[in-house]
């Protein structure tokens, strides 16, 4: 195996500095070294240097691509390392779900702890760390940098305590100390949607845009996530990004906190469902009954979720001026229904100059999501400072 002289470990500041802008551009996709010269600005010996110090460490393997008729040799494709993986955890009202992420965003392996009822937090806990010890022993040779835990509630991100899950019956639950002190590894935990957000972010509808707003719904309401300057927007104690809360009417019923005449006590999963006769439905269903219902009911269902829709998101947009709105889960839906009714509502509403020009997509990464969103919180630190890694 290479190893790293004391020089090439310790680094100069500026060295650290690349080493991580390299890294971050694999980690979002395979490039060619010629690729990472341009965008990263550096000359073509400083990026093999680069390469070189990155693949010692394992974060980082060269592929020899096919020639492909081009003249001259072709440049190797840089990936991401095979070994490095983040365990991504996420507690739900009926299962909890761990997961094993490499670097690059590829699930490797997925185990879901169904429960009869919410569980408590010793039940997910043990039931996580369970699942965590057969994943490993599933894919031996993989060293966990960190583990990333998605929580549907309110959770702060500086000491990972869980303020108030209201599905799960959790409030003041110090989970991320939990899971670190059994897991041996260090942890991080926000809220669910934020993850969902540096998901999109970094490999789905939000890629290649620096300012982005996710909002997801679920069974449980609705969540967000801001992506502001290419950085997850975190707030001062880990709260922002609860756009499912915010007031849009003084009327209304209450939401999941008890706030009456939020966005997401007016935008419901539930009165979808009841509209439509239905005790259930995936996603992909959901928007299929939708689509094809002619029922008078549903349609005014759908009109009255639209017109509050459209105002949260111009709400968002007024305020953040994000490029691009992503919607998941069945807000997604919505937006397959409204089609460009809802981009029109957005635009007379929102600030004048801004409403016209944002994106609003739909979700491309399905329930892979919250899993690749809880694995990044995990590679955070890695992405961030790779010299300090050593390979294992």
């Amino acid at each position: 195996m290479t190893t790293l002289d004391p020089a090439t470990r310790a680094g100069g500041a500026e060295r650290r500095r690349n080493l991580a802008l390299i890294l971050q551009h694999v980690h979002a996709g395979p490039a060619t070294r010629s690729e990472l010269t341009r965008v990263s600005g550096l000359n073509r010996s400083t990026v093999g240097a680069l390469v070189a110090d990155l693949a010692a460490r394992g974060l980082v393997v060269e592929d020899e691509p096919a020639a492909g008729g081009q003249v001259g040799r072709p440049s190797p494709v840089v990936r991401a390392g095979e070994a490095p993986v983040a365990i991504a955890i996420n507690p739900e009202v009926d299962a909890v779900t761990v997961a094993l992420v490499r670097l690059g965003g590829e699930v490797l392996a997925v185990d879901r702890s169904p429960f009869a009822a919410a569980p408590t937090v010793e039940e997910t806990v043990d039931a996580a760390a369970a699942a965590v010890r057969r994943l490993l022993a599933q894919e031996p040779g993989r060293a966990p940098v960190g583990a990333g835990l998605a929580v549907p509630g309110v959770v702060s991100t500086a000491d990972g305590v869980v303020r108030l899950a209201p599905h799960l019956g959790w409030r003041d639950v110090p989970l991320a100390r939990r899971f670190a002190d059994l897991l041996g590894v260090p942890l991080s935990a926000a809220n669910d949607a934020t993850h969902r957000a540096r998901a999109e972010a970094l490999i789905g509808a939000g890629r290649r845009v620096s300012d982005l707003v996710y909002l997801n719904g679920g069974a449980s309401g609705i969540g967000g996530g801001i992506v502001a300057g290419g950085v997850p927007l975190v707030g001062a104690t880990g709260h922002a990004g609860e756009l499912g809360h915010l007031i849009v009417s003084s009327a209304g019923r209450l939401d999941t906190l008890g706030v009456r005449g939020t966005f997401e006590s007016a935008v419901s999963r539930a009165a979808l469902l009841a509209a439509l006769g239905l005790d259930g439905a995936d996603a992909d269903g959901l928007e299929t009954a939708l689509i094809e219902s002619g029922d008078p009911v549903v349609l005014r269902e759908i009109d009255a979720q639209v017109d509050v829709l459209a105002t949260a998101i111009a709400n968002a947009v007024t305020v953040l001026n994000p490029a691009r709105v992503v919607l998941g889960g069945f807000l997604s839906a919505l937006a397959a229904v409204a089609g460009p009714r809802l981009d029109q509502l957005v635009a007379e509403r929102a600030l004048p100059g801004i409403g016209e020009r944002v994106e609003i997509r739909r979700s491309e990464l399905g329930n892979r999501i919250m899993l690749i969103g809880a694995a990044e919180l995990a590679f955070a630190p890695l992405l961030a400072d790779p010299a300090a890694h050593s390979p294992a």
